[in-house]
C-alpha cells in the first residue's frame, strides 16, 4: 500500500532545485514519490506540452528524466531510511546518476497518468542500483536502470 500519509520525499528535501524532482523549482516535473511497500511509486500526470513531435505520445528525454530522477530520490530515500536520518535532515544523503541505461519498449501515451515503480537491485555504501518501470494505463513503456553514486553533502554547496 502507497504511504502518503507522510510528505513526498521530494518534499522533504530542503533546496532541491531539480528539474525532473526539485520542489523548488516551479518549471520543472514535479513528481512526487512515496514508498509502497518495498518499492517507490510515482504517479505524474503529462501534459501536452510534454509530448514528442507526435502529439499523442510523450517525449522520450522526459521519460528519461522521470526515470532518472525517480530512482535517484528513491535510492537518496532507501539510504536515509536505513541509516535513521531524515530526508528533511539538515545533512541529507545526497546521490548523483553515475549511469543510465532506457529501454523503450512501446510509445508512452500522452494522456493517462504514468506510474513509475523504483526497485533496488544492488546497494553498497557508495552505490545503489535501482531498476524503474514506467507504465501507463497499466502497459509497460519504459523501463531504465540507474546507478545512483553517493556524493558529499559539499556536493550541494559547490
Amino acid at each position: 500500500m502507497v504511504s502518503t500519509t507522510q510528505p513526498a520525499f521530494q518534499d522533504q528535501l530542503q533546496g532541491n532545485h531539480c528539474w525532473g524532482c526539485g520542489k523548488d523549482n516551479p518549471h520543472g516535473l514535479q513528481i512526487k514519490s512515496y514508498w509502497d511497500g518495498a518499492e517507490a511509486i510515482c504517479h505524474w500526470q503529462p501534459q501536452p506540452w510534454h509530448c514528442a513531435s507526435p502529439t499523442h505520445v510523450v517525449n522520450g528525454g522526459i521519460i528519461g528524466a522521470l526515470i532518472d530522477c525517480h530512482a535517484i530520490i528513491s535510492a537518496m530515500a532507501l539510504a536515509a531510511q536505513q541509516v535513521g536520518v531524515a530526508l528533511s535532515s539538515p545533512m541529507p544523503i545526497w546521490y548523483v546518476t553515475g549511469k543510465l541505461e532506457i529501454a523503450y519498449h512501446k510509445p508512452t501515451p500522452l494522456g493517462p497518468s504514468l506510474e513509475l515503480r523504483a526497485r533496488f537491485a544492488v546497494q553498497n555504501e557508495r552505490k545503489t542500483l535501482v531498476t524503474c518501470t514506467l507504465s501507463a494505463a497499466d502497459q509497460l513503456c519504459a523501463t531504465g536502470t540507474v546507478l545512483a553514486v553517493r556524493v558529499p553533502n559539499e556536493w550541494m554547496r559547490s
